[in-house]
């Protein structure tokens, strides 16, 4: 009947079943989205550690990260270790590897006084000319002129180095993987692993590529006599050395970045005064109301 109990009863239940079956349904949608998403991070995650395996399993090793203190955004580079750096140069790396972008007037203010680089530059013997009669001839070096190169030509520094090229250094930070691969090669010389011949002519450095590389190590305790009175360390020498390189790939690496805080100053406060300005001198227009009246 219409009006019947059990009527009421079974329309009762069946409203009760209905709710449920919606109430159900919608927490089960933000569940499915919350496994789904927990599936997809999982599948990312094994991913990535596939990937990482894939790549330990190759011959070379990632150099690690270290922590550099010019890395920062307002931080600029330690002076003291770029003057260290070019006594490892100029001590070690300077009988294979040039740095033909700069030249000795850069050191002054940075690293060195302008006497000091005047007595540098002066060590070195430049090729100059042709003179009034046609003839080259050899001279002093001066400020103005760039590093002195180890080598006259490239096939002279190929026959002095078992057919490979020195590479030069300008550049060497920015070319390859930066800080970290520099001090980790430099500092990288072990005795190669068991089953893993080295072919003769070459040493064993697993950050190299294929491990092997051309060049011998080059810096060992004491190699260098610091002015500071610094101990030459291994890894003090290469962090010095790669500090220089640094510099020496970007010479106005302190200059960029003293300018980058100025344009933040400045910008900030054009920001402040625009905002001044859109809130107080434009308050009136944006709080004024229209009243729309019909005649």
């Amino acid at each position: 009947m219409k009006g019947s109990p059990n009527s009421d009863t079974s329309f009762f239940f069946q409203k009760r079943l209905s709710s449920t079956t919606a109430e159900g349904a919608s927490f089960r949608k933000p569940l499915y989205a919350l496994l789904g998403a927990a599936g997809a991070g999982s599948l990312v995650a094994l991913y990535g550690v596939a990937t990482a395996r894939i790549d330990a399993s190759g011959t070379e090793v990632e150099p690690p990260s270290y922590p550099w203190g010019h890395n920062g955004i307002i931080t600029a580079l330690d002076h003291a270790s770029i003057r260290r750096g070019f006594q490892v140069y100029a001590g070690v790396c300077a009988a294979c590897h040039s740095v033909n972008q700069l030249t000795y007037r850069n050191l002054i203010g940075v690293s060195h006084t302008e006497e000091e680089v005047r007595e540098i530059a002066a060590e070195y013997t430049f090729t100059d000319g042709p003179d009034d009669e046609g003839n080259m001839y050899e001279r002093p070096g001066t400020m103005d002129d760039h590093f002195a190169k180890p080598y006259p030509n490239d096939a002279a520094a190929r026959a002095a180095n078992n057919g490979s090229l020195p590479r030069d250094l300008s550049w060497i930070i920015m070319a390859t993987g930066g800080e970290d691969y520099i001090f980790s090669l430099l500092t990288g010389y072990y005795d190669p692993p068991a089953g893993i011949k080295v072919p003769e002519g070459l040493t064993y450095n697993p950050y190299f590529a294929g491990c092997t590389i051309g060049m011998p190590q080059q810096l060992y305790p004491e190699s260098v006599e610091y002015d500071d009175g610094t101990p030459a360390s291994v890894p003090q020498m290469a962090k010095d050395v790669t500090v220089f390189l640094r510099w020496a790939s970007e010479p106005f690496h302190d200059e960029r970045k003293r300018m980058g805080v100025k344009v933040l100053i400045v910008v900030s406060l054009l920001t402040a005064i625009s905002f001044y300005l859109k809130r107080h001198r434009w308050s009136t227009l944006k709080s004024r109301k229209l009243i729309y009246r019909p005649s």
